[in-house]
């Protein structure tokens, strides 16, 4: 669990027409011009600091007079997309608190602010460089997740909404030590369920700072539910491991709550009960999936070496010929999905490594 298991920066793979004809078809282009780069113009910045006063890796980003007045105009028109399907009525009762841009990670984000001016409620949205891969995990999300995720493209940008949660290196810090006992192997039920939904559907580096816990209030109780929130790894990877939240050192708190609060028997059982909801929604989204895939399939969003390593570990596991016969990462994608729809009832597609 020490080792690293991400050595190198993953590039950023283009959208494809196939894939912007499918993105149109269900609605996820925009009819905003902001491009990402349009955002790189700032002329200056100051670092943000939390409520204890440590750097967050965000600067929060300035433009001249000009610039400004237009590109809050056109951020205005991105939220009523994402959020009220274009309803230009609502821009009078907006304003652009806050441009933040990430210096640190992969996709170097910007995070808008946005707020009603009427109510100062407030919400988050995001704009980073497109990346075929990301899309493909946003979708995938979007498709196979109980939560729907909204998110728009505009040639070479990307706009995300933001999903609320506390990020899980976070919560582990603070949170963990106060939870019940109960609530500690609920949490640890839902990592079991969290890294087979992963491993299924080739999420990749789900570190803890690239996921959130959500606690949910039932009744007397409290139900904590975990959420991807990068999609950057989607499909990338030639090393099974790095679809497998558990083997990364900053997840240890939580593989080390699943061994000391779940029997090999419990882990077993969640990783079937995740399997079976997997395939229903795979089964009641084929149409959707099949023409995701169908593109998927002739995309190039990982090297070619990385493709043949993960066909063989994965076949490995599986003895499953569908593997071995994938040429890409699309390939493999679909060659899982038959596996778990085909044997979601007696699945014996991966051993458990959570002991």
């Amino acid at each position: 669990m020490n080792e690293p298991l991400l050595f190198f920066k993953k590039p950023t793979y283009p959208i494809n027409n196939l894939l912007l004809e499918y993105l149109n078809r269900y609605d996820r282009i925009s009819k905003v011009s902001v491009f990402y780069d349009d955002l790189l113009r700032f002329s200056g910045s100051v670092n943000v600091y939390d409520k204890n006063e440590i750097d967050t890796l965000w600067i929060r980003v300035y433009y001249t007079e000009f610039e400004r007045s237009e590109i809050d105009l056109n951020l205005k028109k991105i939220y009523s997309y994402l959020h009220s399907d274009g309803n230009l009525e609502t821009i009078k009762f907006l304003n652009i608190d806050a441009i933040d841009y990430c210096t640190f990670g992969n996709s170097k984000p910007f995070r808008i602010k946005v707020r009603n001016i009427l109510n100062d409620n407030y919400v988050y949205f995001y704009i980073k460089k497109a990346d075929a891969s990301r899309v493909y995990g946003l979708e995938l999300e979007h498709i196979l997740s109980p939560d729907k995720i909204h998110f728009l493209v505009y040639k070479d940008t990307l706009i995300e909404e933001h999903i609320i949660g506390i990020p899980g290196d976070v919560f582990m810090k603070t949170l963990l030590v106060n939870c019940t006992e109960n609530e500690k192997a609920q949490i640890a039920k839902e990592f079991v369920k969290f890294n087979e939904r992963c491993m299924i559907r080739l999420l990749g580096d789900m570190r803890a700072y690239n996921y959130v816990i959500i606690p949910h209030h039932d009744f007397d109780h409290v139900v904590f539910k975990i959420r991807p929130i990068d999609f950057d790894q989607q499909c990338y990877e030639g090393n099974f491991k790095v679809y497998k939240p558990q083997f990364f050192k900053e997840n240890y708190p939580m593989v080390q709550l699943v061994k000391d609060k779940l029997q090999e028997s419990s882990i077993e059982q969640y990783k079937n009960e995740e399997r079976a909801i997997l395939a229903k929604r795979i089964h009641s989204a084929e149409n959707r999936i099949k023409r995701l895939l169908k593109i998927m399939n002739d995309d190039v969003i990982a090297p070619e070496k990385h493709v043949k390593q993960l066909k063989l570990e994965l076949y490995q596991y599986t003895r499953d010929l569908n593997f071995k016969k994938a040429k890409s990462m699309g390939n493999l994608l679909n060659a899982t999905f038959e596996f778990i729809t085909r044997n979601y009832k007696n699945i014996t597609i991966f051993n458990s490594d959570l002991k």
